[in-house]
């Protein structure tokens, strides 16, 4: 029986600390087979990239790579030494001498898959195996040293978990496992038993530092259970529990297909509430006056606004269109008039034309940023222009005409090289649910509950393009310019809205982009429009971005509501929205996003009587 633990920098910061993990990874090993992953010691990265810094502004990425990958090794050689002080056999091994083999890619590799016949050999001699994390070694002629990028560490130990076949892939870290907010600001944050890797994705994706998404990724494609444990205590931690995959060669490991499957629903019908005013609580009366209708809504989608009004875009199943158009008919009264008389007044749309929503089922979507691009190449090609789109770690959705569905799922099962066998309907989103749940190992829960966690990332930067032409294609060339600079949008979303220019029809797209990538996606986007002559781009880096994550919600409807509840109670505005099966999320005021996820998580009972204590 092998287990394979990681232990990060606070946890192996000092020769104290290094002691102490020892004693731990000893008492494993005691009775079964145990392979370590190792990061820097505490601050060691922070430090080897200041002293690059002093000796050039701009060191080549390989360079950088030979620096950084030392820390780890004296973690290696410090644990062998510990474990070998208390009696244990150990050999500590560096990525390269291990057979992690990657990418040519310095600084940002993957793994392609993972030689173990060398660790076998000292796992059979009684050893435990002390590895360097965060890196390996190119496939290349050379055999260059490669680093993995942030998270690096945990990458490594899951992917020897899965090339090893362990029994469980055990991540320490200084927190009890994972809590369903960030302590730092919700210091009564609870600790989770369990949560599926799907929740973990976004979570990650969300700024959730406990474990990088490219590791959830690999245990969720590999079915690899994963627990979150506390170094400074013996807490049985969180359980990271996966549907049981379809089997997969370790070949090419972190690079198999993004698409697993291919989802449509065509039990799908859309309603828009058109220049509806700019002001907190719009969202809640709308989503309140649903929920208590029972009615489940899928897709949600706020787009800029224009003036001081927004449109608010959803869709429902067919059968409970009707209500869903009587409740928002019955708010308008409410909402006023707008002060402007020349912007209109609010108005309700029903969507005449049948409509589908079509989806991308996979890991790591957002990490990728062809796959959302090539989606929306892949239907423009066909002719088939996008209604509403909606993103997430997991799954990318696009609505479109009921009359184009067939024609959409068959373009996108040649394009991702998806077999028939893999196409599903999702009309059936609680049957879905039940049937996912069912299928995860280790999981001890019957129902999830509606919201797991709620999370809030302040590094988003917002990018909108004012008046791009309604046609097939659009949304392909903006995803694909970014994607060529490897820009992954995150948000996407498409005004309800058109206006004539010049007798053309056009909408405005708006998304969010990681905050660094702002300006760049910018510049891109601006040459972009004086190209094809787009109207205005707008960049806002003063945003934050909310979310609830929790596959329960599928099975509770009035999750949105009770999220847009706790916003105007709070006198928040909500910028954007967009939602996914298992996601939603709000664009807020960069000064509200603090307050907007405490006054969330309060709404949804998810705090403890336990102040949880970070190290610092």
């Amino acid at each position: 029986m092998l287990i394979v633990q990681k232990y990060g920098g606070t946890s192996v910061g000092s020769a104290e600390r290094i002691k102490a993990v020892a004693q731990r990874i000893a008492k494993t090993a005691s009775d079964r087979s145990v392979v370590v992953v190792v990061s820097a010691m505490g601050k060691t990265t922070d430090g080897l990239v200041k002293l690059a810094n002093e000796i050039s502004s701009n060191p080549s990425r390989r360079e950088m790579d030979m620096l950084l990958s030392t820390g780890e090794q004296v973690t290696i050689a410090l644990m062998s030494m510990a474990l070998q002080e208390l009696g244990v056999p150990a050999i500590s091994l560096t990525g390269a001498q291990v057979g992690i083999v990657t990418e040519a890619e310095h600084s940002r590799a993957r793994i392609l898959h993972i030689q173990t016949e060398r660790i076998q050999e000292h796992l059979q001699l009684g050893e435990v195996v002390v590895v360097a994390g965060f890196q390996g070694i190119s496939q290349t002629r050379h055999q260059e040293i490669t680093t993995l990028g942030r998270g690096g560490s945990d990458t490594s130990a899951v992917a020897l978990a899965a090339a090893l076949q362990a029994e469980k892939c055990e991540i320490y870290t200084d927190v009890p496992g994972i809590l369903t907010t960030d302590p730092r600001i919700v210091p009564e944050a609870q600790l989770m038993s369990e949560i599926t890797c799907d929740e973990m994705l976004e979570l990650a994706s969300l700024g959730a530092k406990v474990l990088h998404p490219r590791a959830v990724e690999i245990a969720r494609n590999y079915g690899m259970p994963l627990v979150v444990l506390s170094s400074w205590s013996d807490a049985p931690g969180t359980r990271v529990v996966s549907a049981i995959p379809k089997r997969r060669a370790l070949q090419d490991l972190e690079l198999t297909k993004p698409v697993d499957a291919i989802e449509y629903d065509t039990n799908q019908a859309g309603i828009s509430m058109l220049r509806v005013p700019d002001r907190p609580g719009v969202a809640a009366q709308l989503f309140s006056g649903i929920a208590v209708q029972n009615i489940d809504v899928d897709l949600i989608i706020q787009s800029i606004h224009e003036s001081n009004t927004n449109d608010i875009a959803f869709t429902v199943g067919k059968d409970t269109l009707k209500q869903a158009a009587a409740v928002a008919d019955a708010i308008l009264p409410a909402l006023g008039k707008n002060s402007d008389p020349s912007l209109g007044e609010p108005e309700v749309k029903i969507e005449e034309r049948p409509i589908a929503k079509v989806s991308l089922v996979g890991a790591g979507m957002i990490g990728r940023p062809r796959v959302a691009a090539k989606m929306f190449e892949t239907l423009a090609a066909a002719g088939i222009n996008i209604v509403m789109i909606s993103t997430s770690e997991v799954k990318v959705s696009c609505v479109v005409d009921a009359e184009d569905c067939e024609k959409a799922v068959n373009s996108l099962c040649q394009a991702f090289d998806v077999d028939v066998a893999d196409i599903s309907s999702s009309g059936d989103f609680l049957r879905n649910a039940t049937q996912t749940r069912i299928a995860t190992t280790e999981s001890s829960e019957e129902v999830p509950p509606p919201v797991r966690a709620v999370a809030l990332d302040m590094k988003q930067a917002r990018l909108a393009v004012r008046h791009i032409p309604d046609r097939p294609g659009m949304a392909a060339k903006i995803s694909g310019l970014l994607a060529e600079q490897n820009i992954s949008l995150d948000m996407i979303i498409q005004s309800q809205r058109c206006h004539s220019v010049d007798g053309v029809l056009t909408r405005d797209i708006a998304f969010t982009v990681s905050q660094p990538e702002g300006e760049t996606a910018y510049q891109i986007l601006a040459n972009a429009a004086l190209e094809f002559g787009w109207g205005e781009v707008v960049l806002e880096s003063a945003i934050a971005k909310v979310s609830v994550v929790g596959s329960g919600m599928i099975a509770h409807p009035g999750v949105a509501a009770q999220m847009f509840e706790a916003l105007a109670a709070s006198k928040i505005n909500i910028l954007m929205i967009a939602t996914s099966e298992i996601k939603i999320s709000c664009v807020v005021k960069e000064e509200d996003g603090v307050k907007a996820l405490q006054a969330i998580h309060k709404a949804f009972g998810l705090s403890g009587n336990e102040v949880v204590k970070v190290p610092a």
